[in-house]
């Protein structure tokens, strides 16, 4: 006889690469699952493989961000040309083991994945979780299982593996494992229909993850997000704030990271009906933007906003700022557009150290001469480099020219995507460009 309230476990997998930084990395899409099941009834709980720093061990200036443990693991042989050193990213699978023994057994088990040449952490978790529980259900969702659904469902081991968005079907899946009759309370992908997620079960959380909108109006061809949210779905600014109240109340929490993909849109509409609640609250909250905001919607009016209401990090999509080298790469920017978002923001009295703008490094003949001569560019604009390595990603456009300046076979495995050897180059991995890129970005 099943239970009345059937338990749901959901697991962040560990992460196997060459680099990794919490940078204020949370799994937003699952933290918004497991709160759609508790609000259909189930009992639910959460597991971080990646472990988290401990809070009085952060530094202020990172506001939460910071490093994972990790421990040295073997090299995957395909990548035997790259001279770094792997790890694992995440508590040491002694720990995990033990913890997750002391847990009631779960009736499902949902497993998330991000970037896809992370798959051997996502593999390692789910086997975690199958010694464990032998007979309990894993499910693997995610970006990985979205963009690599065929190799998700042929290795991972996972019993099913759900692409794209569940939010509105979630509760079918559950229901469909645990025996329970549950109606789905999230019955429109729009994302003010959606409970707050469950932040709650990372026990004492120093920052709240913020969703604004979901998806993206723009198709840059480096860009999966319109393949992973086909629409642009927007919350209302009221909703948006009555979450951060929340999480202040109930945590008191103070930062709190935008997941946008686009959240200066539209913004007469949007962010600016949000900040200038905030600030006429007189809250003293500080916002970061790891996702990067679009720099045309920079305007003299949103960025004092910004400033004002307390913008501590701000990252800008630029990807190169040598314009005759775009070549449709996106449709956000012109070279007056970036030069006025950069003097408008230098105006509202940010400094380099709060700006950066994200350069894309590691393109398919790529020139790096280019490189080298947006990385001045930005630099005397007032901003801050941010060197950013291409992942290629299928069901992008740029996918084909990726695959055919690689030195790897892309399709036939995530981990020649990564983006950390420098993938979409004929030559083996080398410090010697990235090296010397960096120096320049800190000069």
């Amino acid at each position: 006889m099943k239970s009345s309230h059937p338990h749901i476990l959901g697991l962040n997998p560990w992460i196997h690469d060459f680099a990794a930084y919490d940078v204020w990395a949370r799994p937003l899409g699952l933290y918004y699952l497991l709160a759609i099941l508790r609000q259909a009834g189930y009992s639910v709980s959460y597991y971080d493989c990646l472990g988290r720093p401990n809070p009085t061990h952060l530094r202020k200036e990172r506001y939460g961000a910071g490093p994972y443990p990790k421990q040295a693991i073997p090299m995957p042989t395909m990548l035997w040309d790259v001279n770094r050193t792997f790890s694992r990213y995440g508590l040491a699978p002694e720990r995990a083991l033990q913890d997750l023994k002391a847990m009631t057994k779960p009736d499902l088990v949902l497993v998330t994945s991000l970037m896809a040449y992370w798959y051997p952490g996502v593999f390692e978790t789910i086997a975690l979780a199958k010694q464990v529980w032998p007979d309990a259900p894993v499910v693997l969702g995610g970006a990985y299982a979205t963009l690599w659904t065929e190799h998700a469902q042929k290795l991972s081991g996972a019993d099913e593996v759900v692409p794209g968005l569940a939010d509105t079907t979630v509760a079918d899946l559950a229901n469909r494992y645990t025996g329970l009759n549950a109606k789905n309370p999230v019955e429109s992908p729009a994302p003010d229909n959606f409970p707050y997620p469950a932040l709650d079960l990372e026990g004492s959380p120093v920052f709240a993850p913020i969703l604004t909108s979901r998806g993206c109006p723009y198709r840059c061809q480096y860009c999966a997000s319109g393949y992973l949210n086909p629409d642009f779905l927007r919350r209302s600014p009221d909703r948006i704030f009555d979450e951060m109240l929340h999480w202040h109340k109930k945590f008191g929490i103070r930062d709190f990271v935008f997941y946008d993909d686009a959240m200066l849109v539209q913004p007469e509409t949007y962010i600016l009906p949000l900040l200038d609640k905030v600030m006429s609250q007189g809250l003293e909250w500080r916002f970061h933007t790891p996702n990067a905001v679009h720099i045309r919607h920079l305007t003299p009016r949103v960025t004092k906003a910004l400033f004002e209401a307390g913008f501590k990090t701000i990252r800008l999509g630029l990807e190169t700022a040598v314009f005759s080298e775009r070549k449709g790469m996106d449709a956000k920017l012109t070279k007056q557009e970036f030069q006025e978002g950069a003097r408008h923001l230098r105006e509202a009295g940010f400094d380099n150290k709060a700006v950066g703008a994200y350069l894309l490094v590691g393109l398919p003949n790529q020139d790096y001469n280019a490189v080298r001569e947006s990385i001045q560019i930005v630099k005397e604009s007032g901003i801050r480099p941010v060197l950013t390595h291409y992942t290629p990603i299928p069901h992008t456009a740029l996918w084909e020219e990726a695959r055919a300046s690689s030195r790897y076979d892309l399709e036939a495995d995530p981990l020649f995507t990564n983006r950390a050897v420098f993938p979409c180059q004929k030559e083996p991995f080398s410090w010697k460009h990235l090296s010397d890129l960096k120096k320049l970005c800190l000069s």
